[in-house]
């Protein structure tokens, strides 16, 4: 195998990359690369039996490497959005950090047509098909395992969020995208939407990209991502973890489908604890699972100088910090702002509000505005702030 920048020489298609991401290029290094051809071997051909996960970017394939070491091989489809630059920008995020809490970049592939990733891979999944996969995994997710988790992911966000120069924010922290090693560490991966803050700037000007349900509504709606984007993200999968279940699902009583809603109604009532997954049979702290339900409400706040920053969260976590409940306000919603009436009305149907996201998530302009409707309701607004460093 080559080092990174000399498999450019190779073609003409490689030495157009060369001369159009020249600057991209230059910060790539500790990047070992693979040739099409032994991915294929390492995968058998791309075997569908090896397939391990699919997602919008494409397909990852378990494989076994020359040397014999296990990998995940992240093969991004012909089709998928994510273009040249945004994996390039992947292989620059995840090459220069280290943390126990973030996957390990082996190397990549970048041949012909085929843009390739390959990973350390990582034995029990993503807690999306796991956890919140309904009930198909033989892994039992104690309440210890789970703590473990929430505090693992928050370690490994304070660390791009803070540590990294320049900070990284992650901008799709999801339950697809914390997979799990053989004693359930819990890893973030999938960089491909990640975004370098640059050392005097408090917030980046972006196309939207994200996925519903886990979405900051600023970020939707301005298209400003910031380090806070990715704590509103964070808490939704807080929630996710100690209750098991999705962030949405419309099979449940209209009233319960979004998570995030439910927890705060419950929250007002005083009622917490009802919304801890019942698969634990009550083997599980009490107070402690709702101290963590109320750090998500905390992270999901409508201002952004509201939630907490990572570090900050990751001490309430870990009974270092308090957790002021005179703190908690009503969590920013995007259904709110769009004045869609999905807690007493009939009419409003799933499909309608997901719609509505679509329209959010299809904007190119740097800056996303929703289409302005009719109000009846109004009863949320979404607070401007200045972007300032604590961001």
């Amino acid at each position: 195998m080559t080092c990174f920048p000399l498999f450019f020489r190779k073609n003409q298609s490689s030495t157009r990359h060369t001369s159009e991401f020249d600057d991209e290029l230059s910060g790539v290094k500790n990047v070992t690369l693979f040739s099409y051809k032994q991915l294929r071997i390492a995968t058998e051909d791309f075997s569908p039996v090896n397939k391990i996960g699919e997602g919008g970017f494409g397909s990852v394939y378990k494989g076994r490497l020359k040397s014999g070491k296990m990998a995940a091989i992240k093969v991004l489809s012909s089709e998928s959005k994510q273009g040249v630059r945004e994996f390039l920008t992947e292989i620059k995020v995840i090459s220069d950090v280290d943390h126990e809490n973030l996957v390990k970049l082996y190397g990549c592939c970048i041949e012909d047509d085929h843009r390739i990733l390959i990973y350390n891979y990582l034995e029990n999944n993503s807690l999306a098909q796991t956890l919140l996969g309904g009930g198909h995994s033989s892994i039992q997710f104690s309440w210890r395992t789970r703590t473990k988790i929430c505090i693992g992911v928050a370690k490994g966000l304070a660390y791009l969020h803070e540590q990294v120069k320049p900070h990284i924010i992650h901008r799709d922290i999801k339950a697809s995208n914390i997979l799990l090693d053989k004693d359930l560490t819990p890893k973030i991966s999938d960089f491909g939407l990640a975004k370098l803050i640059p050392p005097n700037a408090t917030h980046v000007s972006t196309r939207v990209a994200g996925t519903i349900g886990y979405l900051a509504p600023e970020y939707a709606i301005r298209g400003q991502a910031t380090r806070k984007s990715d704590v509103y993200s964070y808490g939704v999968l807080l929630i996710e973890i100690v209750t098991g279940r999705c962030n949405t699902n419309s099979r449940l009583p209209i009233d319960e489908q979004y998570l995030l809603e439910r927890t705060w109604q419950l929250y007002e009532r005083k009622e917490l604890v009802l919304l801890v997954d019942t698969s634990l049979d009550g083997d599980f702290d009490a107070e402690q699972a709702c101290k963590f339900l109320k750090i998500g409400l905390l992270c999901t706040q409508d201002g952004l100088k509201l939630r907490p920053s990572m570090s900050t969260i990751l001490k309430m976590l870990k009974g270092e910090m308090a957790v002021g409940d005179n703190k908690i306000t009503k969590p920013g919603l995007i259904s709110d702002f769009m004045d869609l009436k999905i807690k007493n009305s009939s009419k409003t149907r799933p499909e309608q509000i997901n719609a509505a996201y679509d329209y959010v998530l299809s904007s190119e302009d740097n800056t996303t505005t929703l289409p302005s409707t009719s109000s009846s309701q109004g009863n949320s607004t979404f607070t401007t702030v200045a972007y300032d460093q604590s961001i």
